[in-house]
């Protein structure tokens, strides 16, 4: 079914603009590929805190000074988008972090219409949970490439995306359009019936969903689409979303019986890909636990974890960006507090690449 554009609304120094536009696939799944266990957990790497994730109270609808719960991170010319699963805007920062310094406050995009209760628990019903970000490529009626925000699926009312045109890198062009992800989720909640998609990227010439495990059900996995197929689905040209291509299950050991569980990742070169990891202490894809342990890692091409670096202070990390500086991948995290009065926080870590293999 082919998708509207909608009206959007850009918030910016307080001030409201309208811009008009247009926006622009279920078959049975796979046999599952079998699980892949996490070599030991090496020594820990220490973050660097860069600072948190701060915004005009003005432009946010209750005056919020930050965003408390950062669930997606993406980084697109000279800028960091940011999804958190508690909000209906997108948060967008210039990249200040590359010359060493935090960035500034930053603007908000509104994807959804509406407002959320402020009763915690409230909105905690009602959010449509966006907790995970992609940068897309070009694809029909986004030359430019596009944002792709992920409603976690982990509940019928968060069976919901939305497709940001990008008008060049790092640059919105104003138009953006809702996705319904049920027919996207309904085969994968075959499989996980506690559906939670947590991380996405489009690399080799395929689109990549994580979904995160619990203690429930520790089962995290990595799913697999042809990008050529899902694309003209996502920018509504399709009816129906093709079947995964692949599904594998990740195990990544635990940390005082909480298992470890996929919160975002990212592509690397050759096939390969980096993710983070959290301990939360929970039995589902809803409640929040204490965070017992956070790392990050590297998957080879083949499906095997290869490396996994815990982090100390166990933050919860649920976005990152990784980029090669020289010998060393620099990995840029947003954390999730899981409390509206604590900022998201900007961390970095530095992984030298002869310990990537």
């Amino acid at each position: 079914m082919k998708h509207a554009w909608v009206a959007i609304q850009i918030i910016a120094n307080g001030e409201t603009e309208e811009r008009i536009g247009r926006s622009q696939y279920h078959a049975a799944m796979p046999p599952n590929t079998p699980p892949k266990s996490a070599s030991a957990i090496r020594p820990s790497l220490q973050p660097t805190r860069l600072g948190a994730l701060w915004i005009d109270p003005v432009q946010h609808p209750e005056g919020r000074v930050h965003l408390s719960a950062a669930s997606g991170l993406v980084r697109s010319g000279r800028s960091y988008f940011v999804v958190a699963d508690d909000e209906l805007h997108l948060g967008v920062f210039d990249d200040t972090l590359s010359a060493g310094t935090p960035p500034p406050p930053g603007s908000l995009l509104r994807l959804l219409e509406g407002d959320l209760p402020k009763d915690p628990v409230q909105r905690k019903k009602a959010k449509p949970d966006l907790e995970t970000l992609a940068l897309l490529p070009p694809l029909p009626g986004c030359v430019g490439g596009a944002l792709l925000a992920l409603g976690s699926g982990s509940k019928p009312s968060r069976e919901t995306g939305v497709l940001v045109a990008l008008g060049g890198p790092g640059k919105t062009n104003g138009r953006m359009a809702k996705v319904d992800l049920k027919p996207l989720y309904a085969p994968l909640r075959k499989r996980f019936a506690d559906l939670n998609i947590e991380g996405a990227w489009v690399s080799s010439g395929e689109l990549l969903l994580l979904h995160r495990g619990n203690k429930g059900d520790a089962r995290s996995a990595c799913i697999r689409y042809d990008w050529n197929l899902v694309a003209p689905w996502i920018a509504g040209l399709q009816p129906q979303p093709p079947a995964a291509k692949g599904v594998q299950v990740i195990d990544l050991g635990s940390v005082d019986g909480v298992p470890f569980s996929l919160t975002d990742g990212a592509g690397l070169p050759d096939g390969e890909w980096m993710f983070s990891a959290v301990a939360e202490d929970t039995s589902d894809s809803v409640n929040d636990g204490a965070c017992t342990g956070s790392a990050v890692g590297i998957v080879g091409a083949d499906g095997q974890v290869r490396r996994m670096f815990g982090l100390q202070g166990a933050p919860k990390v649920e976005g990152i960006v990784v980029q090669r500086e020289a010998d060393d991948w620099v990995v840029t995290m947003v954390t999730d507090p899981d409390d509206a009065s604590v900022a998201s926080q900007w961390l970095s870590v530095r992984w030298p690449l002869a310990q990537s293999v």
